[in-house]
């Protein structure tokens, strides 16, 4: 894996009070009413029936590295996947059972994360991509990260790699764009990030969960202002009217 666990200092005080401020944050009633949905693959009908949305998991592992600093665990898909080929991106996979069991399966597989290591610490709120896939992220601490030994599985992982967890909250060695999805008006977010002479262009969806745990972690919003409250919840009524359920987190 691209980084280093070397100099690792007793960071037990620090992971501790970032597992608490994740533990006491409050699941939305948007996560509960999901978390209740059917399993289904049929995307053709579900403006008709939001019970058929497709659901996936993904992880968000944390761990100190080097200066005490907070980092978590990434990869570079494969370029020879179908979808999102050659993009950053979390551990994560299509829902088969438990939102937290999906995640730490799929860590597993791609990455060779043994699910014993890691304390799932909070569930958040689900996001839908721009695939119509309620994404649920999944945010648990890797006390012992000199345990973890990356094994990349080659169809699906090109490199893993980690990055500090703060820098989704700075204004730096990022850009935006704007665009339309469902007649919403939403902020797509870039960040830039270089690690052993590899650069990383880590954006969109994954940005965006990014930019949510750091937020809960570090108690602050980000430092740029461009955070549209529309990338995080847009009113998609007609989508879930049959549940009546009005808002969702959604970014592509």
């Amino acid at each position: 894996m691209r980084g280093s666990y070397d100099n690792l200092k007793h960071g037990a005080d620090v992971l501790e009070n970032s597992a608490q401020r994740l533990r006491l944050y409050k699941s939305t009633r948007l996560h509960r009413i999901t978390g209740s949905l059917p399993l289904c693959s049929d995307s053709k009908s579900d403006h008709q029936h939001p019970q058929n949305l497709r659901r996936s998991a993904v992880l968000v592992c944390i761990f100190q590295g080097n200066n005490g600093h907070l980092r978590l665990i990434l990869t570079k898909r494969s370029s020879t996947l179908s979808s999102h080929s050659g993009e950053v991106a979390l551990p994560g996979g299509k829902r088969d059972e438990t939102d937290v069991d999906t995640a730490l399966r799929e860590a597993n597989e791609e990455i060779g994360l043994d699910p014993s290591l890691v304390n799932v610490v909070a569930v958040l709120e689900p996001m839908l991509n721009k695939h119509r896939t309620i994404v649920v992220p999944v945010v648990g601490i890797l006390s012992d990260a000199k345990a973890f030994d990356p094994c990349p599985c080659a169809d699906e992982v090109e490199a893993i790699f980690d990055a500090p967890l703060e820098m989704f909250l700075k204004d730096e060695n990022r850009r935006t764009e704007k665009m339309k999805w469902m007649g919403q008006n939403i902020i797509i977010h870039y960040f830039e990030y270089e690690i052993e002479n590899a650069k990383y262009l880590i954006w969109a969806f994954t940005a965006a969960v990014l930019t949510k745990v750091a937020s809960v972690v570090y108690e602050r919003l980000p430092d740029f202002s461009e955070l549209d409250t529309k990338s995080w919840d847009v009113a998609i009524t007609g989508y879930f009217s049959k549940m009546r359920v009005h808002r969702i987190s959604m970014i592509l």
